[in-house]
């Protein structure tokens, strides 16, 4: 896929325009034609749906025993990391309490869900309800203005079903 900005990046402005700076990369890959097929022939082939809209609407027609994963805007872990505008919409502590509300609503219905997001004590304080259900994983960190912090990080996961350990 096309990968000619800053690691991958996607990232819009308030006035939702895409606003990434190019990557390094002397001889990027533009166009990766035998993939880009073979997802084509996937998505054409299966039974699948992409939606353009809220996340409480992608699920609204999720059942019991479906499975949903969210991966929303992290919460920050400093105030200098407070990064949360992936679009135009800044995703805030009501967009997670939002969020925790739905999860929790789903799990009501039967729905296994599962989260991830930081290792930030909100987080635990949100999910309260699922302290034995949340774990921490390693997560690799390849995005940040200063190479020297880039790296492993623990992020949770957050599951309203056991998971292996």
């Amino acid at each position: 896929m096309l990968r000619v900005n800053f690691n991958g990046l996607y990232r819009v402005n308030s006035k939702n325009e895409f606003n990434v700076p190019y990557g390094s990369s002397k001889n990027p890959t533009i166009l990766n034609e035998e993939l880009l097929t073979s997802i084509n022939k996937y998505l054409n082939n299966n039974n699948i749906e992409i939606l353009n809209t809220d996340f409480s609407q992608s699920i609204a027609k999720a059942k019991a025993g479906d499975f949903v994963y969210f991966d929303p805007p992290y919460i920050p872990l400093t105030k200098t990391s407070s990064f949360t505008s992936y679009t135009y919409k800044n995703f805030d502590m009501n967009e997670q309490i939002r969020l925790r509300n739905l999860f929790t609503g789903l799990d009501k219905k039967g729905v296994f869900v599962m989260l991830s997001n930081s290792n930030a004590p909100e987080i635990f304080e949100l999910y309260k309800d699922y302290t034995d259900k949340i774990q921490l994983v390693d997560a690799k960190r390849s995005i940040n203005s200063d190479a020297s912090k880039r790296g492993k990080i623990k992020e949770v996961l957050i599951t309203n079903y056991e998971l292996e350990k």
